[in-house]
């Protein structure tokens, strides 16, 4: 299983997606995942990947919270939470993603 973080330079939401993940994978059990950032820096970089705004989490190369909203605008993401919209999803939320994707 691989994960990436896809984000852009000024997002100041993707270092709290990267830590949300780690604790989403802990609460699965899950010690062997390799989780990495993707510095996306530019629109071809951005259509190239299934990226829809930064952070975008993905695993094994498909957003975990997909919606038609692909972009190749380096432009920040938002996420609709049980607590409104929010730069990241909630921990519980990747636990949910993560483990209906089979693990």
């Amino acid at each position: 299983m691989k994960i990436e973080v896809l984000h852009i330079d000024d997002c100041p939401n993707w270092k709290r997606a990267d830590d949300r993940v780690h604790q989403a994978l802990d609460r699965l059990g899950d010690a062997s995942t390799v989780v990495k950032s993707r510095l996306i820096r530019t629109r071809e970089e951005a259509v190239a990947l299934p990226f829809a705004g930064s952070p975008t989490i993905t695993l094994d190369d498909e957003d975990l919270f997909p919606t038609e909203g692909r972009t190749s605008d380096l432009a920040c993401r938002v996420y609709l939470t049980p607590d409104g919209l929010a730069g990241t999803p909630t921990v519980d939320q990747l636990v949910e993603a993560i483990g209906s994707h089979g693990h």
